[in-house]
């Protein structure tokens, strides 16, 4: 009897066991299934060399090395544009700059193309920017909530909305995706008197200031607004902590590399891209995949439970973060122009990158300038500035990144290259056109830009041009970028 009694208790005890099973399964489902909200933290002008986590033992950054270690860390993420708005436009639109328009600093995204807040309001999120915008029109970016940056006593910059963050937060009643975009460590950059050289990482690009006293005091106080911007991070994500739950994905990046500002060299195109998503991405975990901006919004799509526009330029990495070391791209690609409201040199540059080989055309270079020249004197002097502004860069390059990620080693006119050289120019051709470009592989076409803002014969608040070239280009002279 004694026995029989222990028998039915231990069927009830694992009858018990086993629906205790089945609820914890259902709970898992039901979260799983759960709409993710999204976070994603932009710095400002910072280069992916200048991070712990990616090597720079010198620089202060736990809160992005506290996210590698708690989640992935992507060593081959890009932006196609190495400027502020156009990179940022590729975030939120899923297209390069020429597709979607913003293709010259200050210039807008055009009025038919569709964003992060239409795509993802579509799907049930309220889609929110919390900080710095430098994207326009209002009519594409139509933020369900938008906080400007906020004064902050004793330092160069304005914070981000922090008191704005925390309320939203707390009382979320939506999946929200959440875009926080700091000022930093963009300059003006702390004061630091008695900077030393000896506390700063020089890189091949660089090494030639350590000498250089203006430019080791610049660096000084880039490092200390980079450790301003880690306190910022600390704080949001210590929110995150305390009013988010688990099924929430972290992703921080800066915008594009300030040392390659308006290049389209690694060090201003590729960017820090680090990814945290508790139960799903796994901690301490690398990528090397080539992931670029425009793959963004795609992703942040298909978590929703989307299907990423077909018009679009990125491919989700969705699976990526849930651990599938599968190919995204095969090539990224990147523009330049010198044209906008900070220079007035006529040097346009595109790039086609593959994991380990970069294809280069300047085309303005020094080397085809005749061939550029057409019959208009008034155009071929702005022509001339730019080609003769950059006399030091050739009309193609070809870089092994693997061997050379500094790209200090042209190698452009390697006999056993010559296939991989081909190979790349082409496909870098093939994706212009596709993309629109009013570029081409024919010398001689090399129009002059603007738009609302600037213009090449005019002085503004930040640019000064000889007087003898004021208001020598005429309407005819211009190529319109809102018409591309």
């Amino acid at each position: 009897m004694k026995c029989a009694f222990l028998f039915v208790l231990s069927g009830i005890f694992l009858l018990a066991c086993k629906v205790e099973q089945k609820e914890n399964k259902a709970k898992k489902e039901k979260v799983q299934s759960k709409q993710p909200n999204i976070v994603f933290y932009l710095a400002d002008d910072q280069d992916i060399y200048d991070y712990g986590c990616y090597g720079n033992e010198k620089v202060y950054t736990p809160a992005v090395d506290r996210l590698a270690k708690e989640g992935m860390l992507f060593e081959n993420a890009f932006t196609g544009q190495a400027i502020c708005a156009p990179s940022r436009a590729q975030l939120f639109t899923g297209k390069y700059p020429l597709k979607n328009g913003c293709f010259a600093n200050h210039t807008k995204t055009k009025p038919d193309i569709k964003s992060a807040t239409s795509h993802m309001q579509k799907l049930g999120y309220e889609v929110v920017l919390a900080g710095k915008s430098h994207v326009k029109p209002a009519s594409v970016y139509d933020w369900n909530r938008e906080w400007e940056p906020v004064p902050k006593a004793g330092v160069p910059r304005e914070y981000i909305p922090l008191d704005s963050i925390a309320h939203y937060f707390k009382h979320a009643k939506k999946p929200f995706c959440m875009f926080i975009t700091s000022k930093y460590p963009h300059g003006k950059y702390f004061d630091v008197p008695d900077a030393k050289a000896e506390n700063i990482k020089f890189y091949p690009f660089n090494a030639r200031k350590k000498s250089d006293a203006s430019f080791v005091k610049m660096k000084a106080g880039y490092y200390i607004s980079i450790e301003e911007d880690n306190r910022q991070l600390e704080l949001v994500l210590d929110l995150v902590g305390k009013h988010l739950d688990r099924n929430t994905l972290f992703i921080y990046s800066a915008d594009h590399g300030v040392s390659g500002k308006f290049t389209v060299k690694d060090v201003g195109l590729k960017v820090p891209f680090v990814a945290r998503w508790p139960d799903v991405i796994k901690a301490g975990t690398i990528s090397n995949q080539l992931i670029h901006y425009t793959d963004v919004l795609p992703t942040f799509i298909e978590m929703a439970g989307g299907t990423p526009a077909s018009d679009m330029d990125g491919k989700s990495f969705l699976s990526l973060l849930k651990g599938q070391d599968a190919e995204i791209h095969k090539y990224v690609y990147g523009v330049r122009t010198n044209q906008n409201i900070l220079n007035a040199e006529v040097f346009p540059s595109r790039m086609v990158r593959d994991k380990r080989y970069k294809y280069i055309r300047n085309f303005n270079s020094i080397e085809v300038l005749d061939e550029n020249l057409g019959d208009k004197t008034n155009v071929n002097i702005f022509i001339r500035r730019g080609a003769e502004k950059f006399k030091d860069e050739p009309f193609e390059e070809l870089y092994d990144t693997q061997n050379d990620p500094f790209e200090q080693k042209n190698l452009i006119e390697d006999s056993e290259l010559q296939e991989i050289k081909n190979r790349l120019r082409k496909e870098m051709f093939r994706w212009m056109e596709e993309q629109g470009d009013f570029l081409n592989d024919e010398l001689g076409n090399m129009p002059i830009l603007t738009a609302n803002g600037f213009k090449m014969d005019q002085n503004n608040n930040v640019r000064t041009i000889p007087d003898s070239l004021l208001n020598t280009l005429k309407e005819e002279d211009y190529f319109l970028i809102e018409h591309w």
